[in-house]
């Protein structure tokens, strides 16, 4: 003000200056030192010139403002100018107060800018990457009643109503905005707009696999809106959930694809529904009995007791099921695929408020209802003839056994699937799939079974072990006949030579018993002729000759059987022959003998 003041003063000297050179003799001196004088007019003239070049000065210095390249000016008018009107903020006609009119970069002249108005410089909007800026006007127009955020400007009238005269000309609302500031450099009225860029302005995002139910708290112009009601089962217990089109106040009956969405958070609730197909696992949570059966060298069967605990995966959904069938408790393990269509993820967030909040409040409970009803009542299972063998097509119910979570384990989780899946359809949710896993059977109804079937095992191993070892002992002796092969068939030989031998011998034994019958014929004709006496003698000189034939060496005995042996006259003929033969073989020493025998 101090500038302003001494610049009109300036000015008014200037003219005063000007006045009195005009009006005063321009010969008059007016002083005079050391012999120089100095006339009237010109001192006026001189005093004029020097005012207004101080007053040039002064405007000059306070009348432009400097803008660098990412900054905004912004000016707030002090002097000079007429008062707001009650309730505005920002001026639009040069009233005092915030002006509606931003600096872009650069330099600006306006006369007296630095007296009349504070000028200052901020910075750039900046919304990064994944964010946006969420807007509140603090001046504009009234919101309507029952609204508590201005309606969304159009994408296309974003940027002319961002700029503060024309939102405020033109029916800006003042308050929150629906309208957000996308990812961009932004320059804004900051005295106008104020923007929050945070943690709590991230970007929607839908990732694959899932879609986006909003709730919207505020209504589009222009739509028209009504409440639709829908239930995803025909049955009177199905959850009822109220959706509106897209654009109304509520939940939306379309969803949102993947993708990223700049929605504002304080307009738009939006809850991700996970649409992928899910498995929720009951599984673990008790102690597990078990008997294990061994066998020894001597083939007896030895069973051994044990414990092993079953502990819950933090993944599963919950423990396992206990059901109770012919008086035991027995734990069941579950695998239940699910999976939620996107046209019923409204209904499921409507309703429930998501997918966890449905497997723990209403799934959940049911299944385990389901699997023990289902498993502690009765069956369908097909009949089996005498022999085992199934009966084709025919059925029979009866109460269910602990043996049939092993023996008829299919019609079980059938059974169990088509009564969860009608539940599950209630609440908008498609069970794709029910499993059972391995139960805890306990283990004395399977000692006897297992007994049995191990039993039988060991049978055909000893039977197949036994046509083993024949077969190795009729190797081992194929094997040996072929090792001996030469001497069988030198043993064949020999017993088909001795066959021939004994024909040989029996024949020759026929000959000999005929030779000798002859023989014999023809001696008893020769001793009735001859006499038996001379018979044996004839017999015996034959046979002396026979030896003498085969062994010649006996002839040299002789000349010592001449001389000890006399033979004298008397008898017959044969007589000396036989002397001499007797002689000869009873040796050379024997006592000489007379014809007659004496000695």
């Amino acid at each position: 003000m101090l500038i302003l003041i001494l610049t009109l003063l300036a000015v008014l000297l200037a003219v005063v200056f000007a006045l009195l050179a005009r009006r005063g003799d321009p010969n008059t001196v007016i002083a005079e030192r050391e012999g120089q004088t100095l006339k009237r007019g010109t001192g006026f003239n001189m005093a004029a010139i020097i005012s207004v070049l101080i007053a040039v000065f002064l405007f000059a210095s306070t009348s432009y403002v400097v803008v660098g390249p990412n900054e905004t000016g912004h000016l707030r008018r002090i002097y000079g100018g007429s008062d707001l009107p009650t309730g505005k903020i920002i001026a639009i006609d040069g009233q005092k107060g915030p002006q509606a009119d931003v600096l872009g970069p650069g330099f600006h002249f306006i006369p007296f800018v630095n007296v009349l108005y504070q000028a200052e410089q901020l910075d750039l909007v900046t919304v990064p990457n994944g964010s946006y800026g969420r807007l509140v006007a603090k001046d504009g127009l009234a919101l309507p009643s029952g609204v508590f955020m201005a309606p969304a400007i159009p994408d296309d009238k974003v940027a002319g109503m961002l700029d503060g005269r024309t939102f405020l000309t033109t029916g800006g609302f003042r308050g929150a905005q629906e309208t957000v500031l996308k990812p961009g450099v932004y320059r804004l009225n900051r005295y106008l707009f104020d923007v929050e860029i945070n943690n709590r302005t991230v970007a929607s995002i839908v990732p694959a696999g899932f879609v986006g139910v909003i709730k919207s708290n505020v209504a589009a112009p222009g739509v028209a809106c009504r409440e639709e009601k829908v239930q995803t089962a025909d049955t009177s217990d199905a959850i009822v959930v109220p959706v509106v089109p897209s654009g109304c106040v509520g939940i939306w009956r379309s969803v949102l694809l993947p993708g990223a969405y700049y929605l504002n958070h304080q307009a738009y609730e939006m809850t991700q529904v996970d649409t992928r197909v899910q498995t929720w696992e009951y599984k673990g949570g008790f102690r597990k009995r078990i008997i294990d059966l061994s066998v020894d060298d001597q083939g007896r069967i030895r069973q051994v007791e044990r414990f092993v605990e079953q502990p819950t995966p933090k993944e599963a959904a919950d423990q396992a099921i206990f059901v109770k069938i012919e008086g035991w408790d027995i734990p069941v393990e579950l695998r239940v695929v699910v999976q939620v269509p996107p046209e019923n993820a409204p209904v499921v967030v409507g309703g429930v408020g998501g997918l966890e909040q449905i497997e723990d409040r209403i799934l959940t409970p049911t299944i385990r209802s389901i699997v023990r009803n289902v498993a502690g009542s009765s069956i369908r299972v097909p009949v089996r003839n005498a022999s085992g063998e199934l009966a084709p097509g025919q059925f029979q119910t009866r109460p269910t056994r602990v043996l049939d979570l092993i023996d008829n384990r299919d019609a079980l989780e059938s059974t169990i699937e088509q009564q969860i899946r009608i539940e599950g359809r209630k609440a908008g949710i498609e069970i794709k799939e029910v499993r059972m896993g391995e139960p805890s059977i306990p283990p004395e109804l399977l000692v006897s079974r297992l007994r049995e079937q191990l039993a039988e095992q060991l049978s055909r191993a000893y039977s197949r072990e036994t046509e083993a070892q024949k077969v190795r002992l009729d190797t081992e002796a194929a094997r040996a006949r072929a090792d001996q092969q030469r001497e069988f068939v030198a043993a064949q030989i020999g017993v088909q030579v001795a066959e021939q031998r004994q024909k040989e011998r029996q024949l020759l034994g026929q000959a000999e018993r005929g030779y000798l019958e002859e023989l014999a014929k023809g001696q008893n004709a020769q001793a009735n002729v001859l006499g038996q006496d001379r018979v044996a003698y004839l017999q015996a000189l034959e046979k002396v000759l026979a030896t003498l034939e085969k062994k010649p060496e006996l002839v040299t005995l002789v000349g010592r059987l001449v001389p000890n042996t006399v033979v004298t006259g008397g008898g017959d003929g044969l007589a000396g022959a036989a002397a001499l033969l007797s002689g000869a073989l009873t040796g050379a020493g024997a006592p000489a003998r007379n014809a007659s025998g004496a000695r």
